[in-house]
């Protein structure tokens, strides 16, 4: 029964195609959904679940790994079409995905938008636009670094901040597997960080990053990317570590 199942929700922005990687972590008691996507994703969210055989209503728990748009934006549906799913987040991202503090991309978008050339501001414009439209979502069980929970046949909360102050991953020791969130994403076949130009604390990025990597787990699950199996060569491992600190 336990089983980590990775979802491809294809959708198109901006005139191409993207995909985002949601995870399902499996166990006897608890169906758990790592992430979401933006808004309006709870339809793509629930016609992949049912291609991998698994009923959208049997869903117990959703974790979000940090509150931007593109990995929470899909909770308030999801939360209003099954209530009885509980809402997982780390201490820190609770105040922003409840809405008691204020996105910190959003912050991070109108100070850009104070100095983008004029030719750029409509996009600027439009994302923090799009930031304001997530809606608020009461979290139910707030987590911490080092707490266990039996998903999947187990599975601990890492902090992995820099992306996001509070952000946080998941290891599952069992399985060998990691779920990076944005700690860590796929570019040419190896670990990076996401989006840097984003990255709220650069230097905590790359600690998490590092953090991730020596793990040495044989999977890593990025939302952005897919699933990448861990390093072969220990040359290759050791010079990916040392380019990040």
């Amino acid at each position: 029964m336990n089983q980590i199942i990775m979802l491809d929700i294809n959708f198109q922005y901006q005139n191409e195609t993207r995909t985002f990687h949601p995870v399902l972590l499996l166990s006897a008691n608890d169906v758990v959904l790592v992430d979401c996507g933006y808004p309006g994703f709870l339809p793509l969210l629930e016609g992949e679940m049912k291609s991998k055989g698994i009923n959208p209503g049997s869903l117990t728990k959703v974790l979000i790994t940090h509150h931007d748009d593109d990995h929470m934006g899909a909770l308030f549906e999801i939360k209003e079409k099954y209530p009885e799913i509980k809402v997982v987040a780390g201490r820190t991202e609770s105040g922003y995905i409840t809405g008691e503090k204020k996105s910190l991309r959003l912050l991070q978008a109108e100070e850009m938008l104070n100095v983008m050339p004029e030719e750029q501001k409509p996009f600027g414009i439009q994302f923090c636009e799009s930031l304001r439209k997530v809606k608020p979502v009461s979290v139910d069980i707030e987590v911490k670094d080092g707490e266990h929970f039996d998903w999947a046949g187990g599975c601990e909360i890492i902090d992995t901040p820099g992306h996001m102050p509070g952000h946080i991953s998941l290891y599952l020791r069992e399985s060998s597997s990691v779920i990076t969130g944005d700690a860590a994403v796929i570019e040419g076949n190896q670990l990076v960080i996401a989006n840097p130009q984003y990255t709220l604390d650069m230097e905590a990025a790359k600690a998490s990053l590092h953090k991730l990597i020596s793990l040495d787990a044989d999977r890593y699950y990025c939302y952005h990317g897919g699933i990448f199996e861990n390093f072969t060569d220990l040359a290759f491992r050791t010079n990916s570590i040392d380019e990040f600190l």
